[in-house]
C-alpha cells in the first residue's frame, strides 16, 4: 500500500500513545469502529513498538503506522513489527538517506518552507507539518500552497476538533493528526465507545479533494 492510499484513508490519523500493551488492541478496533482505519502508534513509551507488533497481528483491519521514529534503527524495528508507514517530527539527511528507496515509506516532519525544499529536491510528495499550531497552522500552510505546489502535508500537533475544518480546507492538506479522540485518560478507563463515537465525529469531517472543494 502506498502512502498516498494510506493518508487518503480518512481525513485523520489518529495519534496514539501506548501506556499500557493491554489497551493497544481494544483501543485500534474502537479507532477502527469509527471510520478511523489509519492509526499512528508513537514510539514515545516503553510498549509502543510491542503495541503497533500487536494491532498488525490481531486488527488486519487497521492500517497501522509507527510515529517518533528518529533513527535508522527506530525505522528497521518499526517495519519488522509489521508497520504500513512511518512518521518523525523531522527530516534529518540520516534518517532521509537511511529510508530511502524502503518499501515502507516515512512522512518526515518539516516546520519551514527551506525544509520543504529539502523533501521536494529528493522527491517526497507528502510531509507532516509539526508542531503545526506552534508554527503556524492553516496560515502558514497557505501560504506554501502556491511556491510548494509539489507537496501535500499532514499536519499534526496541536489541532482539535474545532480547528480541524480549517485545515482540512486547503489544496495542499490530505489529511490531519490529531490525538483528541484517543486522549489517554479514555484509554486508561477503557472508554472504547466513547473513542469510537469520537473516532466517527472525526471520520465525518469533510476534507477538499484536488479542484473539488466544498464547504
Amino acid at each position: 500500500m502506498n502512502l498516498e492510499t494510506i493518508l487518503r484513508a480518512a481525513p485523520v490519523i489518529p495519534v496514539v500513545i501506548i501506556d499500557d500493551l493491554r489497551d493497544a488492541i481494544p483501543l485500534a478496533r474502537a479507532l477502527v469502529a469509527g471510520g478511523l482505519p489509519v492509526i499512528e502508534i508513537t514510539l514515545r513509551t516503553a510498549v509502543g513498538l510491542e503495541a503497533l507488533r500487536a494491532i498488525s497481528a490481531e486488527v488486519p483491519e487497521a492500517i497501522v503506522g509507527a510515529g517518533t521514529v528518529l533513527t535508522a534503527a527506530q525505522f528497521e524495528k518499526t517495519v519488522a513489527a509489521g508497520a504500513k508507514f512511518a512518521v518523525s517530527p523531522g527530516a534529518t539527511k540520516t534518517l532521509l538517506d537511511a529510508v530511502a528507496g524502503a518499501p515502507v515509506k516515512l512522512l518526515p516532519g518539516i516546520a519551514t518552507a527551506s525544509e520543504a525544499m529539502q523533501l521536494i529536491e529528493r522527491d517526497y510528495e507528502f510531509a507532516k507539518l509539526f508542531p503545526a499550531e506552534a508554527v503556524g497552522g492553516a496560515p502558514l500552510l497557505s501560504s506554501l500552497a502556491s511556491p510548494l505546489p509539489q507537496l501535500k502535508f499532514c499536519p499534526t500537533g496541536g489541532i482539535t476538533l474545532e480547528s480541524a475544518p480549517r485545515y482540512l480546507k486547503l489544496p495542499n492538506v490530505i489529511c490531519i493528526g490529531g490525538s483528541w479522540m484517543v486522549n489517554r485518560k479514555a484509554i486508561a478507563e477503557g472508554a472504547w465507545a466513547e473513542i469510537t463515537a469520537a473516532a466517527a465525529q472525526a471520520a465525518a469531517l469533510h476534507i477538499h479533494r484536488g479542484s473539488a472543494a466544498h464547504g
